[in-house]
């Protein structure tokens, strides 16, 4: 599988939870033409058959190089960003959540999840794999959500693409990214609005904001059928640095009020 193929893979998974996707780039195709994408990312478990260290060189395999390493100590989480040599091909951004970090409790319910993962040789389908285990309960669901939303999502979701993101940098109607939220609210959806709608500055080099999670009806392990968060659509805008380059790596500042997106409040 080539890079190609593999975006076009995430893509289809993702706009199949995500239709809200889909519309929103046949929003700006109409007046842009091709959409660009930025980047993608990705959640998973700590000290796992899935941890982020198992994951990372696949992408190598595609010729992928690490760029950074961040830590989200309040979220405790720890991720990597991945660029590829070809400016055109997106860059990656995984995170994975240090379970060792969680109360007990939120550790037990996980650990009686992660457990069934079965120890396999990973490929790069493993990116839209979904669960390895069984769907949770409700109450274990409930009980996550009140110490780790990410981890709530990602025993509720999977392991799978939780957004795309529009490149405002390639946009020919505008290089406002104020002015593309603008249009997407117009379209009557809702942005994610934690720390404010646009989260950056251009002295930081980087400009971002998102929709906030699509919501799908699932049935949980006893029975019940609750509507939640699923994922969502990112926009982001670039700025040159002192080389008069645009800027290619992440903000963690940014990437906290971005990780609210799936927020189930």
């Amino acid at each position: 599988m080539n890079v190609e193929q593999l975006f076009s893979q995430l893509w289809h998974d993702y706009t199949e939870i995500t239709p809200q996707a889909e519309q929103i780039k046949q929003l700006f195709a109409a007046t842009d033409g091709i959409v660009i994408n930025d980047h993608v990312a990705f959640r998973t478990f700590a000290d796992t058959p899935l941890q982020l260290d198992n994951l990372e060189p696949l992408l190598l395999t595609l010729g992928y190089e690490r760029q950074d390493g961040y830590q989200f100590e309040a979220k405790k989480l720890r991720a990597y960003s991945f660029i590829h040599p070809d400016s055109n091909i997106p860059k990656i951004f995984c995170s994975e959540l240090l379970t060792d970090q969680l109360s007990r409790k939120s550790q037990e319910i996980i650990a009686r999840y992660t457990q069934q993962i079965k120890p396999q040789e990973l490929d790069l389908s493993v990116f839209w794999s979904a669960r390895h285990w069984d769907m949770p309960s409700w109450d274990d669901y409930q009980s996550l959500m009140m110490e780790t939303e990410y981890g709530a999502w990602l025993l509720a979701i999977g392991i799978r693409v939780n957004h795309f993101t529009v490149s405002v940098n390639h946009l020919s109607s505008t290089d406002s990214l104020g002015e593309v939220l603008q249009r997407v609210k117009s379209a009557n959806f809702n942005i994610n609005s934690v720390g404010g709608e646009i989260k950056g500055s251009p002295e930081s080099l980087l400009e971002q904001g998102s929709t906030m999670a699509d919501r799908l009806a699932l049935a949980f392990a006893d029975g019940d059928v609750h509507e939640i968060p699923t994922c969502f659509y990112e926009f982001a805008l670039r700025h040159e640095d002192i080389g008069n380059e645009l800027y290619q790596g992440f903000v963690a500042a940014n990437a906290d009020k971005i990780f609210e997106s799936t927020s189930a409040a």
